[in-house]
């Protein structure tokens, strides 16, 4: 089904009342730095983190249709919408659904295989580190786009503890996510279980740490190159 008034250049805005955000942390500094390493001068600034809150009926535009459609294609499967779904978020036009880890994989097959949603294309995986949401610390989000129905967008995020970082993979649903998947895991730590072959792919196979969390260290690691050597400074480069 395609309509004219649900391209991406007009999304919907949501319709039912807007939930006031939800504080999860007090940042203190520009960065939130807790040393003396926050040298912007705003040491002294206090802000509340905020996550936008679950979102109430009716949601509006299309995004209804999809809850609607994807509750209908859950029923008979490993898990129904309510025990898949965790809440749904409608901010700034956009829609993420919050999906319990170990349904993933049915909501992603869902969403591309029902005909009333069609989400053809996953753009890929993104890690995000909250090291202040206690439990849920590591996200990995899914873009979702259904060229099918004109352009619709959705969202997908799964959440994983620091101590259990674990997410089944979706490659098996959408193949052009292998690669996506083993960035994140390279950058943040989140091992995609079933994956193919989850290795690095920008650090080296031996690589101590995940460098996109936010509890990495900001210098000071120390880099070995094997098989080559590193000549004195004086002796790298010559401009004669």
């Amino acid at each position: 089904m395609n309509r004219d008034d649900e391209t991406p250049d007009n999304l919907p805005a949501a319709q039912g009342a807007t939930p006031e955000p939800v504080v999860i942390d007090v940042r203190q500094g520009m960065f939130g730095a807790s040393d003396d390493g926050d040298t912007s001068g705003f040491g002294g600034l206090v802000t509340n983190v905020l996550f936008p809150a679950a979102a109430a009926r009716p949601y509006g535009g299309y995004f209804d249709e999809i809850a609607d459609h994807l509750e209908r294609a859950l029923v008979g499967g490993s898990a129904s919408y309510a025990q898949a779904i965790e809440r749904v978020v409608v901010d700034r036009g956009e829609m993420t659904i919050f999906v319990a880890r170990e349904h993933i994989l049915g909501v992603a097959r869902a969403l591309r295989d029902d005909p009333a949603l069609r989400f053809d294309m996953c753009l890929g995986v993104s890690g995000v580190h909250y090291p202040e949401e206690t439990g849920r610390e590591l996200h990995a989000v899914y873009h979702l786009l259904s060229i099918t129905n004109g352009g619709r967008r959705v969202r997908l995020e799964v959440t994983c503890p620091d101590d259990d970082p674990h997410i089944p993979s979706i490659v098996e649903v959408y193949p052009a996510n292998d690669w996506n998947e083993r960035e994140t895991w390279d950058f943040f730590g989140i091992v995609f279980d079933g994956h193919p072959a989850l290795t690095r792919m920008f650090m080296p196979d031996d690589w101590q740490g995940h460098p996109q969390r936010k509890d990495y260290p900001l210098g000071g690691i120390p880099v070995e190159y094997k098989g080559a050597t590193v000549p004195p400074p004086d002796e790298r480069r010559k401009y004669s």
